[in-house]
């Protein structure tokens, strides 16, 4: 297992460097850091001294990828993408290229915000999730069933932003039960977080629904489950006790590889709500075309992506005994 593990790390590590390499790349060819100054400063004021100062300010006054003027290993040590890059290996994200704020600072800030919708929207819905799932398949083929697959599928066509603006506006303005945006620190917090909760749930149950009944049908089906059939046992007891624990696989691949995103919390959610998480940090970045902010964010996923499946492998061996890692 632990080579197992150190090997998927060493894998990690040309996928992270491509990442932050094919980042770079698209962020260069669509924003140069001329651009970039101008943004910041302001296109009406600026001046070429005034863009060239900042571009020395902020690192970007080098060669983009290859240093011409070099040689050796000094044509890719002095430019912006090594420069950049290389300091994040160690989780080093520097400062913002708009307003100079440490950028390791600011994750670290925002990210219990953002956990603070993910999380329990992730843990109820998945919940919610499992347990309707298991009653389609407990009353398969009967109108139930029918009825609760054309919802799924109707939750899951509508746009999250309908659940949105309309729960914003029923439960917010017009029943005004849920303040519609805001945010506080500590127990006060929690009436900020209800509304994006409830949502959040509501439009993600329906995609889970239709996977995870899949799931179950797909193991009453097997020759175990008509094997405990024939010995007696009820269909409840067939479900809970042999088809759930044999479907952990599955559900352990959709569930834990989506563990490391709840630190972004919700794009959507964030901004909508107006909660300062990380979800809305990464948007207002690309917004300000902010840089530094984006590559760190995008860097940051690459681990914790990578992280997931990790832990998505490690799990398999917690349900079933058979998983071995060579």
């Amino acid at each position: 297992m632990l080579t197992y593990i150190i090997r998927r790390i060493l894998y990690a590590i040309p996928i992270v460097i491509g990442v932050n390499l094919l980042t770079a790349l698209l962020f260069f060819y669509v924003n140069t850091p001329d651009d970039m100054a101008r943004k910041i400063l302001g296109e009406k004021n600026v001046t070429p001294a005034a863009i060239e100062n900042w571009k020395r300010d902020h690192g970007y006054s080098l060669p983009s990828f290859i240093n011409g003027k070099e040689r050796g290993a000094a044509r890719l040590t002095q430019t912006i993408f090594f420069q950049k890059s290389v300091p994040l290996l160690w989780l080093d994200f520097g400062r913002s290229d708009r307003n100079n704020i440490d950028i390791g600072s600011e994750i670290r800030s925002r990210m219990w915000a953002s956990l603070a919708i993910s999380l329990p929207t992730f843990t109820l819905g998945v919940f919610l999730e499992i347990v309707f799932a298991m009653a389609l398949a407990y009353f398969r083929g009967t109108y139930l069933d029918l009825w609760g697959v054309v919802l799924g599928v109707v939750m899951m066509s509508v746009s999250a932003l309908f659940y949105i603006i309309g729960g914003q506006y029923l439960l917010g303005k017009e029943l005004k039960l849920f303040p519609i945006s805001g945010y506080d620190h500590g127990i006060y917090s929690m009436k900020f977080l209800v509304l994006p909760v409830v949502i959040g749930v509501l439009s993600s149950v329906g995609v889970g629904i239709r996977f995870y009944r899949t799931v179950f049908l797909e193991e009453t089906g097997k020759d175990y489950i008509r094997t405990a059939r024939a010995k007696g046992l009820s269909e409840g007891a067939v479900l809970f006790k042999h088809a759930l624990k044999n479907a952990m696989i599955p559900i352990l691949t959709n569930v834990v590889v989506s563990i490391p995103f709840l630190f972004y919390g919700s794009l959507l959610m964030e901004t909508f709500f107006a909660i300062p998480g990380l979800g809305s940090f990464t948007i207002d970045a690309i917004q300000s075309q902010d840089f530094a902010i984006v590559r760190s964010m995008v860097y940051l996923g690459s681990l914790l992506y990578i992280a997931g499946l990790i832990l998505t492998d490690i799990s398999y061996t917690l349900v079933d005994p058979r998983v071995r890692f060579e």
